[in-house]
């Protein structure tokens, strides 16, 4: 596994080694021991996956303190248009934003530290999205900011996205619990 890291702190782009033969492919997306050696979270409390549709936008999604968490995110069929969003008041890079292309051919994944909001527009047709989180889910702390107010270029003006997603604040009207 290389670690890349990206100009927000404690985000990083992981790249993956695949094995392909004729059985098709192998991926190993998560060692303790890498994990470790590497400076990132090795206990991770669940594990979900989406599957979405092309035109699909998921996000800006977070959990809030005490159930703030790190996320592992990857696409393990299709590709997709990922955005973070650094939502830690004391960070040199507050409010900035920064965008990767994750896909299953390329067998990458993103390490999403606490205190980021996260959101995928879908690229291909379908795509299946596995997230590894470090907190269980909790209601009550679980928000976002609204996917287009912080100037991302999103692939499209008009997603197909949640009414809960198109309801959240708007970034500059959020007020930051995270240090």
């Amino acid at each position: 596994m290389d670690l890349l890291p990206t100009s927000i702190e404690g985000c990083s782009v992981i790249h993956t080694k695949m094995i392909i033969d004729r059985r098709g492919s192998f991926v190993k997306t998560f060692h303790k021991n890498v994990f470790s050696g590497l400076g990132l979270e090795t206990s991770f409390s669940e594990e979900f996956y989406s599957v979405s549709k092309r035109g699909v936008l998921r996000g800006l999604h977070f959990q809030v303190p005490p159930q703030e968490c790190v996320k592992l995110v990857y696409c393990v069929e299709g590709c997709v248009f990922d955005a973070v969003v650094d939502l830690r008041k004391n960070s040199r890079t507050y409010g900035k934003y920064e965008v990767f292309e994750l896909d299953a051919e390329k067998a990458n994944m993103l390490y999403i530290p606490p205190g980021l909001a996260h959101g995928f527009y879908v690229l291909s047709e379908q795509a299946i999205m596995v997230y590894k989180v470090s907190t269980v889910y909790s209601p009550e702390h679980d928000t976002g900011i609204l996917w287009n107010s912080v100037g991302i270029p999103w692939p499209d003006n008009t997603p197909i996205i949640s009414e809960r997603d198109n309801r959240f604040i708007e970034f500059k009207q959020f007020k930051s619990p995270f240090n």
